[in-house]
């Protein structure tokens, strides 16, 4: 049975973790099929990602049991250490691949959001949670630290005696916790619906310019002064004055909805 769904509407790509009898957990299959779904979406002209899970929980994280069993004949340090997409490995991808599409991702979450889950949740540009998401950082319940790619992503989020206590504990939050600490971007009885009305906003908003701020926005989060200061003005000389900006003023002026060719 499929892992993931992806579909594609209004330029909008919807994927969907459906693996709902395990609560979206992890097995082999579900990691190599959120990889394909990236590379699926990367190749398309989508401009921006709704990602959720199908039943009741977005996603519990690994399954414990199907990972032991495939681990009996598995060196730990082959299978982590080999970077295989870039700088990450392939479970570290599950999480830095949202970062690494050129298009905004809105991530849904609700019930469980646990481990594995959270982090690839966190590899998304904006998370919208059900009040009553349970949330939780759980690595240290298996006696492991959060390896896929949550030691990048959670440090620009929470202050570091908030990382700690998560860590430390891996004890689950709820979504309003969750939203005061900065894990989540907003609240939402049906996270989804609200998902997809942001995406459909952003859908609407000049597709160059939407690339360009996520470019800049990643890059502000990790160059210099100087270097973003640069990287700001060339932006801006790519998008100014070319047609898509033209499209966007004029259809302000007019009081209409932007066509994009």
């Amino acid at each position: 049975m499929a892992r993931v769904s992806v579909k594609f509407d209004n330029h909008i790509a919807r994927v969907t973790l459906t693996r709902p009898d395990k609560m979206n957990a992890l097995d082999r299959d579900m990691v190599q099929a959120i990889l394909a779904a990236g590379e699926e979406v990367a190749a398309t002209d989508a401009r921006v990602v709704v990602l959720s899970g199908e039943g009741k929980s977005f996603c519990a994280g690994l399954d414990i049991a199907s990972f032991a069993a495939m681990g009996g004949g598995m060196n730990a340090a082959d299978w982590l250490l080999e970077r295989t997409h870039e700088d990450a490995n392939e479970m570290q991808e599950l999480a830095m691949l949202w970062r690494r599409l050129p298009i905004p991702v809105i991530a849904a979450l609700h019930g469980a959001v646990y481990g594995g889950g959270l982090q690839i949740a966190l590899g998304a540009d904006i998370r919208i949670a059900r009040p009553d998401a349970k949330l939780a950082v759980m690595e240290m319940k298996w006696g492991i630290v959060p390896d896929m790619g949550g030691m990048v992503l959670l440090p620009k989020l929470v202050r570091s005696d908030v990382l700690r206590l998560l860590t430390y504990t891996a004890a689950p939050i709820d979504g309003e916790q969750a939203e005061r600490w900065g894990l989540v971007t907003r609240l939402a009885e049906d996270p989804l619906a609200a998902a997809m009305d942001l995406a459909n906003q952003i859908a609407g908003k000049g597709p160059n310019a939407i690339r360009a701020a996520k470019r800049l926005i990643g890059l502000a989060e990790r160059a210099d002064q100087a270097e973003v200061l640069m990287a700001e003005s060339r932006e801006q000389v790519d998008l100014i004055g070319k047609p898509e900006q033209m499209e966007v003023i004029a259809a302000q002026m007019q009081g209409r909805k932007p066509v994009f060719k």
